[in-house]
């Protein structure tokens, strides 16, 4: 039987929780809407699961009335630890909070496997916390996130769309994408101005195609830093001839699909 707790509002109230900007925070205090972002994210029986930035833990709640082995939470914001600590109380062994910042610390050193990120990202770190990840994706079976709408949008694009760019392309080699359900911006206190999306990505076992970070990563900020140009323009201080490999060199960025755009990075670590 799940432990009684306070309501979160008079959490965020006794502890003067206020959300601020300046950390990316907007916190979800609807229950009906923590619990379907947990269902989105599977079975949690066994294991071990990672939240990023639970603020005053209304997400966390969640996530510990699943049959999730243990909860460890990352939160930078000293103001939140009390609250928190509650709920280790509650949950006595299942949850861990680690003070820092989650930009500095290895997930996969947190926990052992089978282990799962699930969070309402902070958004002024959502990004390049996901590349951060993305990185050692080896390291995480599955990642359930909320996104700006914008960021959601781009990480599940396809080839012609105008959300499609340079983070579909890498999240797509190296993940399938999901797009789970929109959350409106009403959801939070405060509202932000955007509305959100959640995102589930499953790691692939191999990248879908032969490729390095680096080249995949040099070729795709030429391509999409001049998506309006062909690529036989774009690609040109790079030394590539897309006509030489097979791709249409009067075709635009966005028109290639996430092989392709490999074909161009093997070509390009093979000039380096």
């Amino acid at each position: 039987m799940a432990p009684a707790l306070p309501p979160l509002g008079d959490v965020i109230r006794r502890y003067g929780l206020e959300a601020r900007r300046k950390l990316g925070q907007n916190f979800l205090l609807d229950l009906n809407l923590t619990g379907r972002i947990v269902r989105a994210a599977g079975d949690l029986e066994g294991v071990n699961v990672i939240e990023v930035g639970p603020g005053p833990g209304g997400l966390t709640r969640a996530l510990l009335d699943t049959g999730a082995t243990k909860v460890t939470a990352i939160e930078k914001d000293e103001r939140c630890i009390a609250a928190l600590d509650e709920l280790a109380a509650a949950y006595p062994g299942r949850f861990e909070i680690i003070r820092g910042d989650a930009l500095e610390i290895n997930v996969e050193a947190l926990t052992p496997p089978p282990r799962q990120i699930v969070a309402n990202l902070p958004y002024n770190i959502a990004t390049p916390l996901l590349l951060r990840w993305l990185k050692r994706i080896n390291n995480i079976d599955r990642l359930t996130l909320m996104f700006q709408k914008e960021v959601g949008d781009r990480l599940t694009a396809a080839p012609g769309s105008k959300a499609y760019g340079r983070l579909s392309v890498v999240t797509q080699w190296l993940c399938e994408a999901r797009h789970d359900f929109n959350v409106s911006n009403t959801a939070f206190t405060p509202p932000p101005k955007v509305a959100s999306s959640v995102v589930t990505l499953f790691p692939r076992p191999e990248p879908l195609a032969l490729a390095s970070w680096p080249a995949l990563e040099a070729v795709t900020a030429a391509a999409f830093g001049q998506r309006r140009k062909m690529l036989r323009a774009s690609l040109r201080k790079l030394g590539l001839n897309p006509a030489a490999l097979g791709i249409d060199p009067t075709a635009r960025a966005e028109d290639l699909d996430v092989e392709e755009f490999c074909v161009l990075a093997r070509a390009y670590a093979e000039i380096c």
